[in-house]
C-alpha cells in the first residue's frame, strides 16, 4: 500500500485527477470502513485509531486522507449516536464492505461561508408530494465527483423554516459540479463547488430536521472527535516532509565540506527543532484522542480545539523550517518537499478556524 500510494500521490497532485486507485487501495485495507460501529458489523475504530489511520494516510497522500476522513467521521458519528434511517444505513454499510463508498457533508455556501461562523443556509428544501426538492449551491465539497452520498445542509421553505441534513444519492438527477477545485494544496481532493437543481429526496431521507441551532450537529464544540483526526492528518504531511529532509541531509555532500550536511550543526539543530514540534503535537493529539475513547469527562472540547490549533501551527512551522534550510532545492517541483509545503498550508483552513477556536478556548479560560 505504502509504495503504490506514495507513487500515485505525485501523479494525482500534478493532474488534480480524482484519486480513485488510491481510494481503492485504502478500501482494500479496510481503512474506509474502520469506524463503522460493531453493531453494524464493523470494527468500531475509536478517535485515536481514526487519528492514526489519517496520520498514516496523510503521510502518503493527504488528498486521499481528507476524502477518507469525511467518510470515517460520518460512520463514527452514526456509531456513537444513530441518526440515519435504519434501513438506508444498513444498505450503505453493506455496499461499503463490498466497494469504496464515499460520504461527505455539503455545508459551505458562496454567501454564507463556513457554517462554523453561524447563519442559515440559503440552500432550500421544498416539500413535494413524495418528499423534498433541494435547490442550492455548496462550496468545497471534498471528494465531490466520487461521492456516493451528499449530506446537504438546507433550510425548508415552510412558514416556520426548519434546518436539516438531506441525504442525497451521488447519482441523483440534478447534481452538477459547477466550480472546479484549483487550489495550492490538496489538489487531488476534488473539493469542488456543487449545485443541486431540483434534486428529489424521499421524505424519510432527512436527519436532524428542526429549528436552527437545536441539534448538536450545528454546535462547534461537538466536533472533538473530528478535530483531532484532522490534526493528525496534517501532522502526517509534516512527517512526510521530515522524511525528505532527512534523506536530503544524508545525501547532500558539498565538495567544500567533504561529508553529508546531516553532520553539520545547522542541520542537526533544525532537525531537532522539527522533531520537537512534531513529537509534542502528536503527543497532544493522540493523547487527547485516547482520553476521548476512554470516556474521560475531564477532557473538554476546548482542549481538543487547542490541540488542533497547536498541531496545525507546529506542522506548518516544521515544514517551513525544512524548506528554508534547503533553500532552492526545497521548492523544486521535482521533489516531494515542495508538495508537502503546499499541502500543509491547508491545515489551518478547516473549520472552525483558529480565530473561532481561540474565542471558544478563551471564553472557557475566562469562565464565560
Amino acid at each position: 500500500m505504502t509504495a503504490r500510494m506514495a507513487q500515485l500521490a505525485a501523479e494525482y497532485d500534478r493532474s488534480a485527477a480524482f484519486p480513485s486507485e488510491s481510494l481503492s487501495i485504502a478500501h482494500t485495507e479496510g481503512l474506509l470502513t474502520a469506524t463503522i460501529g460493531e453493531r453494524y458489523g464493523g470494527w468500531g475504530a475509536g478517535v485515536e485509531e481514526s487519528a492514526r489511520i489519517l496520520h498514516r494516510l496523510g503521510r502518503l497522500d493527504p488528498s486521499v486522507a481528507l476524502i477518507a476522513a469525511m467518510t470515517l467521521a460520518t460512520h463514527a458519528r452514526q456509531a456513537a449516536q444513530p441518526h440515519w434511517p435504519q434501513e438506508l444505513y444498513a444498505r450503505v454499510v453493506k455496499e461499503s464492505f463490498a466497494r469504496p463508498v464515499l460520504v461527505n457533508h455539503a455545508r459551505v455556501e458562496p454567501d454564507l461561508g463556513s457554517p462554523a461562523r453561524g447563519g442559515l443556509p440559503s440552500t432550500r428544501a421544498r416539500r413535494t408530494a413524495d418528499g423534498w426538492s433541494v435547490e442550492g449551491t455548496k462550496r468545497f465539497v471534498t471528494g465531490a465527483e466520487g461521492l456516493d452520498w451528499f449530506l446537504v445542509w438546507a433550510t425548508t421553505d415552510e412558514d416556520d423554516p426548519r434546518v436539516g441534513t438531506f441525504l442525497v444519492p451521488g447519482d441523483a438527477p440534478g447534481i452538477e459540479i459547477t466550480g472546479r477545485w484549483d487550489q495550492l494544496g490538496l489538489r487531488a481532493s476534488g473539493s469542488h463547488d456543487v449545485t443541486f437543481r431540483g434534486v428529489e429526496v424521499p421524505y424519510e431521507q432527512v436527519i436532524g430536521l428542526g429549528p436552527y441551532g437545536r441539534g448538536a450537529e450545528q454546535d462547534n464544540r461537538a466536533g472533538a472527535a473530528l478535530h483531532l483526526p484532522l490534526a493528525a492528518l496534517y501532522l502526517g504531511v509534516a512527517r512526510a516532509a521530515q522524511d525528505f529532509f532527512r534523506t536530503f541531509a544524508h545525501a547532500r555532500v558539498p565538495a567544500n565540506l567533504g561529508h553529508a550536511v546531516a553532520r553539520t550543526e545547522r542541520f542537526r539543530r533544525t532537525a531537532g527543532e522539527i522533531e520537537v514540534l512534531l513529537a509534542g503535537a502528536e503527543e497532544l493529539v493522540f493523547g487527547g484522542a485516547a482520553r476521548l475513547d476512554a470516556g474521560d469527562t475531564s477532557y473538554t472540547p476546548e482542549q481538543a480545539l487547542g490541540a488542533r490549533v497547536l498541531a496545525d501551527r507546529h506542522g506548518v512551522r516544521a515544514v517551513e523550517l525544512a524548506v528554508r534550510l534547503l533553500g532552492n532545492p526545497g521548492l523544486a517541483r521535482d521533489n516531494p518537499l515542495e508538495r508537502h509545503f503546499r499541502d500543509v498550508q491547508c491545515a489551518p483552513v478547516h473549520a472552525p478556524q483558529e480565530d473561532v477556536s481561540l474565542l471558544a478556548i478563551g471564553g472557557k479560560a475566562l469562565g464565560l
